[in-house]
């Protein structure tokens, strides 16, 4: 699977495009354009492609003009990209209250990223250490810190519990999308297959010799009617890390 990276586009015209200090009227005689209706497109090619599938021309073709006219609006991919990225993230949902407390907030926060990477699988193939600064992302990054500002942890600590929560959103979402991506390149989903290899299975596994893992791979297979159940996954680790974040604030 290629990995894309962000902010690999020219600074100053990353940044013009994704706070849209320069965007440019459409020229007369052509199909009306802006930076929205092309990133708009270009997020809906990688949804129902994948981001490989992306390129100007591929947007182009989408919008029904001419390649060169998307120059007008966007430089290239690179800062495209960028725009995805920041337009996607603008869709978390970010209620005022949450009821309950910061764990129930952080809880919020988590699902949403969890959502997020559903909607759009193409998210996990893009590395963002080098983050985007546009403003849905800025707002998000406000928002989600919010939720546990005042709980007693340095603002160190803050981005530090924030980034273990999002990083593990990240690798569970994965996951999930590793398991749906599976069931439709096979044409058989987790039951079916495992349904296939257990009377193979049952010939040579040797329950006297690897007794515990024979006893829990079977319970954790009856309890999800898989080897691996996304859901149960994210679920699980997300409240073993909120009790960790709560042993750090007691402490």
């Amino acid at each position: 699977m290629t990995t894309e990276y962000s902010g690999k586009g020219d600074p100053a015209r990353s940044l013009a495009l994704l706070w849209r200090t320069s965007e440019k009227p459409s020229r007369k005689g052509k199909p009306e354009l802006n930076v929205d209706r092309i990133v708009r497109a270009a997020i809906a090619i990688a949804d129902e492609e994948s981001l490989q599938a992306l390129s100007m021309r591929r947007v182009a073709e989408k919008l029904g003009v001419g390649t060169m006219s998307l120059y007008t609006y966007v430089p290239g991919k690179p800062e495209l990209l960028d725009v995805m990225l920041d337009t996607v993230y603008g869709e978390t949902d970010r209620p005022e209250d949450v009821p309950g407390d910061w764990r129930d907030r952080l809880r919020h926060i988590a699902r949403e990223n969890w959502a997020l990477y559903l909607r759009h699988p193409w998210l996990l193939q893009v590395a963002s250490n080098r983050p985007v600064l546009g403003p849905n992302v800025t707002a998000k990054y406000e928002y989600e810190l919010r939720a546990i500002d005042g709980i007693g942890l340095t603002d160190i600590e803050m981005d530090s519990v924030l980034t273990l929560v999002t990083d593990f959103v990240h690798g569970s979402a994965r996951g999930a999308v590793d398991v749906a991506r599976a069931e439709q390149a096979t044409g058989l989903s987790d039951e079916q297959w495992w349904a296939a290899h257990a009377p193979f299975l049952a010939r040579i596994a040797d329950t006297t010799r690897y007794p515990v893992a024979a006893r829990v791979g079977q319970a954790a297979g009856e309890a999800h009617q898989a080897a691996y159940d996304p859901d149960h996954a994210f679920e699980f680790g997300l409240e073993r890390i909120l009790d960790g974040v709560a042993a750090l604030v007691r402490a």
